[in-house]
C-alpha cells in the first residue's frame, strides 16, 4: 500500500489590533504556503485581531453571522485552492462576551469545521502580567475532530495544550493530526512550549502542528513564536528558530501514526481507575 503523505504549512504571525492589515498578512502567508505545495495551512491564535483591551475588542469583533473577516478568509482559501485553518479569531456573542474560535475552510471556501477554545487562560506567569481570559471570553464546550486534506484533524487552541485529557479524547475519536494555534507568553513559551507540544504528540501518537504568534505586538504584548511541527514519535520535523513571521513546511506520513501507536500502544493500554480519596490523618 502506498504511503499516505501530505504536505502541510504552519504560518507564524505578529498580529496587530486591526483586522485589515492582519487579513492582508494572512493572505500573503497563505499564498506562500500554496506556492510551496502545501495542501493545508494553519495560522496562529488571534490571527485576525490581537486586541489591546476589551474596548478594542468590542470595536472590531463581529458576530459570526455576516462576519466580514470570515467572508474574506473563505475567499482567500478559494483563491489559493487550499485548506485554510484560521487558528482563531474573536467572535462577538449575544451575552456581551466573545468566543475564541478556530475555523477550517475547504479549498472551495466552504466552512468545514469550527471550534471554540475550551480552556481559558486565567494565570499569573512569573515575569509577566496576570491574565484573565474568562473575564472576556466564554469557554467552548465541545471537542472537535474533522476531515482535513486526507487526514483526521483534532482542533485545539493555545492553553488547551496543558490539558492532556482533551488530546486523548481527540485521538480516541480518530484524530491523526492535532492543531495548536497559539499566542504563548515569552516566559511560558521559553519554559514549556516545545516540551508540551512533544508530550502531547507522544501521548496521543498524533502529528502536532503548532502555529504561533511571535514578537512585540501593537497591543503591548510579546509572544514566544517558535512555531513547530512534531511527529507522533515526538521528533521535531520543522521549526521556526525565532519569533519572526514566516512559513514552515513539513511532510506528514500518516503511516507513522499507526507505527507509533503500535510501538507504544498507550491509547489501547489505558485503564480506568478509582480516584484517590482524601484522607485526614488521625490526630
Amino acid at each position: 500500500m502506498a504511503a499516505q503523505t501530505f504536505k502541510v504549512a504552519v504560518a507564524q504571525m505578529c498580529s496587530g489590533t486591526q483586522p485589515g492589515p492582519n487579513l492582508d498578512a494572512i493572505d500573503a502567508l497563505v499564498a506562500e504556503a500554496a506556492s510551496g505545495g502545501a495542501a493545508y495551512v494553519l495560522t496562529p491564535e488571534m490571527s485576525v485581531v490581537f486586541a489591546e483591551n476589551r474596548d478594542n475588542l468590542k470595536a472590531v469583533a463581529q458576530p459570526f453571522e455576516g462576519n466580514r473577516a470570515v467572508a474574506r478568509l473563505a475567499e482567500t482559501a478559494r483563491r489559493h485552492a487550499i485548506h485554510l485553518h484560521l487558528g482563531s479569531m474573536p467572535i462577538a456573542l449575544a451575552d456581551g462576551r466573545f468566543a475564541n474560535r478556530s475555523l477550517l475552510f475547504a479549498p472551495d471556501g466552504a466552512l468545514v469545521a469550527a471550534y471554540d477554545k475550551i480552556h481559558l487562560f486565567d494565570a499569573e506567569p512569573e515575569g509577566d502580567k496576570a491574565y484573565r481570559e474568562s473575564a472576556t471570553y466564554a469557554g467552548g464546550e465541545a471537542a472537535i475532530v474533522t476531515d482535513a486534506p486526507g487526514f483526521r484533524l483534532g482542533m485545539t487552541i493555545c492553553y488547551d495544550v496543558r490539558f492532556p485529557a482533551l488530546y486523548r479524547a481527540l485521538a480516541e475519536a480518530g484524530a491523526q493530526v492535532i492543531s495548536v494555534p497559539a499566542a504563548f507568553t515569552v516566559p511560558t513559551g521559553k519554559a514549556h512550549w516545545d516540551i508540551l507540544l512533544r508530550a502531547r504528540a507522544i501521548e496521543t501518537g498524533c502529528f502536532v502542528l503548532a502555529a504561533a504568534q511571535g514578537g512585540a505586538h501593537q497591543n503591548g504584548r510579546s509572544t514566544w513564536g517558535h512555531s513547530m511541527v512534531v511527529s507522533p514519535w515526538g521528533e521535531v520535523l520543522a521549526a521556526k528558530p525565532d519569533d519572526a513571521p514566516g512559513v514552515i513546511f513539513a511532510e506528514l506520513d500518516l503511516d507513522r501514526v499507526a507505527k507509533a501507536r503500535r510501538q507504544v500502544p498507550a491509547l489501547a493500554n489505558a485503564r480506568s481507575f478509582a480516584r484517590p480519596e482524601t484522607r485526614v490523618a488521625a490526630q
